[in-house]
């Protein structure tokens, strides 16, 4: 990342949301376009303002300029190891550099798609395709691309990530006695303030007997601890720093970001089962002089469950090991605790949005704006943390 302070040149000043629900129908163009339109409204913009854009999936960008009917232009992935987050960062080093001054940035996903859009240049200048491997000596560890051990997986008979990362919470439960019970703590808040958001696909009560009920998935984890596919599509505008001023809605302001991609791979670490989540965590650490003390509320990426056991105990809120006793009895991680967590139900009751709808959740709170799952106590830090593997990228957010 360099020494480059980027992020503090950045604001996010508009959020987007389109509907969302499970087998809609909905062509992803149009769900786009709703978030799209309403970002922009939201940022206090009209259309012709915007002039870059940058995507995750699944609707490609050149649509979305030529809806909008202006002269944007696709920033690309500029900005190479923020894994799921890196078109948010990659449109802060947009505005960083003056390269553009409002950034639309979105994902759509739906749920018989989900593969992420290509750089319109191709696969050979996508850094996220095709990302620099740093050279080494004999002797020292194996840097390999994110997905460059998957093979060894699949001759295996390791077909998924539900396998993948299965492996990593059955050694995290070897080395820390680590229960399902305490996974389960986790996914009961979620449903809990999934209750709360009119927008979740999933808002049943659930109960630890519902949880350990669940279908098996892939040992130890069952249906409840597995992400929820949807259709819907959430954008959002990164402007830079100095439209603050003149947004209508409180300009969200970026303090510190963090990335890594693809060191170790899956399984290679030499401190498995941590992930790419310990790396980003120490590099946004390093960016800024707030502490995890200082954190309000928590959105952290919750594709599995025990993703967020990962990023409780990389981003430094419990020490390594200690993050099933964090959740158990998930009065630490409610509204009214001490550590908020995935208050919109994350993607375990809410739905699979890949990290922006809880970067979308971060900013509401910060804002004072998430309804009835809205923090009576003001937050002013919010963290939001996307990614598992050997892919990671986190943001430290204030009002």
């Amino acid at each position: 990342m360099g020494t480059s302070t980027f992020e503090k040149d950045a604001i996010i000043s508009g959020l987007g949301i389109s509907r969302i629900g499970r087998r809609t129908g909905i062509p992803g163009m149009e769900l786009t376009m709703e978030a799209v339109h309403a970002a922009v409204a939201d940022a206090g913009l009209r259309a012709e303002d915007i002039d870059g854009v940058v995507t995750f999936g699944d609707v490609p960008s050149t649509e979305v300029i030529a809806a909008l009917g202006n002269h944007a232009t696709d920033q690309g992935f500029g900005y190479p190891t923020g894994g799921i987050l890196t078109p948010v960062m990659s449109a802060m080093v947009a505005v960083s550099e003056r390269r553009a001054r409002h950034v639309l940035v979105y994902r759509t996903v739906q749920m018989l798609g989900g593969t992420m859009n290509q750089a319109p240049s191709g696969a050979d200048d996508n850094p996220l395709a095709n990302p620099p491997v740093e050279p080494r000596t004999p002797g020292t560890p194996r840097k390999l691309r994110p997905f460059e051990d998957v093979g060894e997986l699949l001759a295996a008979h390791a077909y998924s990530a539900a396998n993948w990362l299965a492996m990593h919470c059955r050694r995290h439960m070897e080395l820390y006695g680590t229960t399902k019970e305490q996974l389960g703590w986790l996914a009961i808040n979620s449903r809990r303030n999934a209750a709360l958001n009119p927008l979740a696909a999933y808002r049943d009560p659930m109960s630890m007997a519902d949880y350990l009920a669940a279908r098996p998935v892939s040992t130890p984890f069952g249906l409840f601890d597995c992400d929820v596919p949807i259709d819907g599509s959430i954008a959002l505008v990164v402007s830079h720093a100095d439209h603050a001023a003149d947004c209508p809605q409180p300009a969200i302001r970026v303090e510190a970001a963090g990335g890594s991609y693809g060191s170790g791979g899956w399984f290679h670490r030499d401190d498995f089962p941590k992930m790419a989540s310990t790396d980003a965590a120490a590099q946004m650490w390093s960016r800024t002089d707030l502490r995890p003390s200082d954190v309000d509320v928590a959105e952290l990426y919750d594709g599995f469950t025990f993703l967020t056991f990962a990023w409780l105990e990389a981003l430094g809120f419990c020490a390594d090991g200690e993050a099933g006793p964090f959740v158990e009895g998930a009065t630490r991680i409610a509204l009214d605790g001490e550590l908020p967590l995935n208050t919109y139900g994350g993607q375990l009751s809410a739905g699979r949005m890949h990290g922006y709808w809880l970067l979308h959740e971060a900013c509401a709170q910060l804002r004072g704006q998430a309804g009835d799952r809205q923090l009576a106590r003001q937050p002013e830090v919010a963290v939001a943390a996307a990614g598992g593997g050997p892919i990671a990228g986190c943001l430290l957010l204030t009002r």
